[in-house]
């Protein structure tokens, strides 16, 4: 790539929260037959491939520390959503996750940055060329909190709540997505650089957006081998470039 052009035309990488984002939430997802992409889902990240953005996902675990499933059942049902996103020739660049609930203190678990530091360092990911699309608060402040170039909220799964919660406005009449004035971002780092009422709607803004705000990051770095990793009990952070060894979100 030209290190020279001062403008990008998508991100490099898009972080992914799973359910409600890009599958349906069934809550403590433990079944590969109850994986189902929502409406619009795959064929807004086909094009975000197709544009040459890398996938990943980061989501957040917790049946396995509460002990509703095991990891295996999370790999089972991440072996399924392979499945379903290979028809639309779409796959996943990698996949983080955290199997602790939200008072273990780990420092995995969205909104903490251990998914994000983790991912970065290992595929010289840089936060500027980096975009988030999530239905949650924590998948906001994931992204804002790590500097991430786009965030986005979707009104899918969880994420009308969110945009409650959050105060952001949210698209009107047959409008995709909105964005809250520059102003308002400033002052609320809480809330995401733009609303989308689905994937495919949050994709479409990226790729109509993405790098009109910065240039390319300096990174210096690329990616490292597809070997498994896993942190020791300090970190707990799972990270896995075989999607049917990979976890839910």
């Amino acid at each position: 790539m030209n290190r020279a052009s001062t403008t990008i035309a998508i991100p490099r990488a898009v972080l992914l929260d799973r359910d409600g984002t890009v599958i349906e939430d069934r809550h403590y997802l433990s079944d590969p037959s109850g994986v189902t992409l929502l409406p619009g889902a795959a064929q807004g990240l086909a094009a975000l491939v197709a544009a040459g953005a890398r996938l990943f996902l980061v989501t957040n675990q917790s049946g396995i520390g509460r002990g509703y499933f095991t990891e295996a059942d999370l790999h089972a049902c991440n072996a399924r959503l392979g499945e379903l996103l290979g028809e639309h020739g779409v796959s996943l660049a990698d996949t983080a996750f955290c199997p602790h609930g939200p008072d273990d203190g780990c420092i995995c678990r969205k909104p903490a940055p251990g998914m994000w530091r983790t991912l970065r360092d290992r595929h010289g990911l840089c936060a500027a060329d980096t975009a988030m699309v999530g239905d949650k608060p924590e998948d906001v402040a994931f992204g804002r909190d790590a500097g991430l170039g786009h965030v986005v909220l979707v009104l899918t799964g969880k994420g009308q709540a969110a945009a409650r919660t959050l105060g952001v406005p949210v698209p009107e009449g047959d409008a995709p997505v909105r964005e809250p004035a520059p102003a308002d971002l400033a002052a609320r780092p809480d809330w995401p650089h733009a609303v989308a009422r689905d994937l495919a709607a949050a994709a479409a803004w990226l790729l109509g957006r993405a790098g009109s705000q910065a240039g390319p990051g300096e990174c210096g770095r690329t990616a490292t081998s597809a070997s498994s990793v896993s942190s020791g009990p300090s970190g707990h952070l799972h990270i896995s470039t075989d999607l049917s060894r990979s976890e839910p979100s």
